[in-house]
Order: structure tokens, then sequence, then C-alpha cells
């Protein structure tokens, strides 16, 4: 509870950058929110700032425990580079879970860069093959998460606008310690407000 705290946990869920709105059945829309926070805190990893996706990956599986805790309750872990075959070509899921109260397939990508706009596409394309091929016909349609490690919310909010997949796009930090030169990125005092006064009035 204190680590949650500490972490601002209940902010990230209310700032994170998704287009469920228009992409999910309203009776699943908030649940899904807070499903997806804006940003996670891996610093339970021992990696330094200069680490691949392949050492990023590898080192959430070998502390799938916390890794699961952060993402906060209700998630299963089905596995990593989740193959999936379309045609003759094979396609690859960096980390694929389960929600079990949304009852459906989470398909996560990580990338240690900025998000791109492509990102989004790749992601509708991962999403689309799920529902198609792997996800059980009791389940909800599958929901993406794009975990970057820096990203811009104007660019990502026109990859989401269009997009007919529900995708979440979030960042991560390996340390629980933001650099001052990175605080002008984070929202105000005020924007939380404001996200605070739209969830209870809606």
């Amino acid at each position: 509870m204190i680590h949650q705290i500490e972490n601002k946990t209940y902010e990230k869920y209310l700032l994170n950058q998704t287009n469920f709105d228009e992409t999910l059945p309203t009776k699943y829309q908030k649940q899904a929110k807070f499903a997806i926070k804006d940003e996670y805190t891996f610093d339970f990893l021992e990696l330094s700032e200069e680490h691949s996706e392949k050492e990023l990956e590898n080192s959430l599986m070998e502390k799938i425990r916390q890794f699961l805790v952060e993402m906060g309750g209700y998630f299963c872990f089905i596995g990593n580079q989740y193959r999936m075959k379309v045609e003759n070509e094979d396609f690859f899921i960096d980390l694929l879970l389960f929600h079990r109260k949304l009852n459906c397939l989470i398909a996560i990508e990580l990338k240690i860069g900025k998000f791109k706009p492509e990102y989004a596409g790749k992601m509708q394309f991962y999403l689309s093959v799920l529902n198609d091929k792997i996800k059980l016909a009791n389940e909800n349609p599958s929901i993406g998460i794009i975990i970057c490690k820096s990203k811009n919310r104007t660019i990502v909010e026109y990859a989401l606008k269009d997009t007919n997949k529900p995708i979440g796009v979030a960042t991560y930090n390996i340390t629980d310690k933001l650099p001052k030169k990175l605080s002008k990125y984070l929202p105000s005092k005020q924007d939380i407000t404001d996200k605070l006064k739209t969830l209870n009035n809606s």
C-alpha cells in the first residue's frame, strides 16, 4: 500500500491515454481505464538506463510476480513472445496477459524509445488476429497496451483518434525518482484535478 501511494498509482490510472471511450462498450470503459496506468515503475528491475527491448522483456520475466503487482490486480500471465500464425508468417506479441475482471486478453508491446504512431497500427493488427484466432467465444474483445520509455501526449492522441481497437499507451521508468529535467513533461496538479472531476461526473 505504501509503495502504491509513494508511486502515485491512483493518479497514474486517472491520467492514462486510451481510446476506450470510442472502442469499448460503456459497461467496460471505466473498469478498463482503471486497468491501465499512464506510467509504470519497474524499479524492481536490475537494469541500467541503457538497455535493449530484449533485456527489458527478459528482466520482466525474471521478476514476473513484481511485474504483475505493478500492472495492478486481476492480471494473469499467459506468455512472452506469444506466437501467432497468419497464412505462412509468424508474428510475436511481446507479452500476453489475461484480465480476469474484464475477461479479455491483454497484448503488451514493449518499446525502449519514444512512442511512434506506427506502433498503434501494429497493435491493431495483433488485436485483430487475437480476436479471430485466439480469444474464446465467451471472452470480450482483446485490449492492447503499448509501453514506451517516453511519449508525446499530443502524438498519442492523434495516433489513437481513429483507431477502432481498444489501445492504451503508457510509459515506464526503472527508478522511483524522476530527474528534475523531466518533471516538466508530467501533467500539472491542475490536469490531475480536472481529470478527477471528469471521472467523478461520469
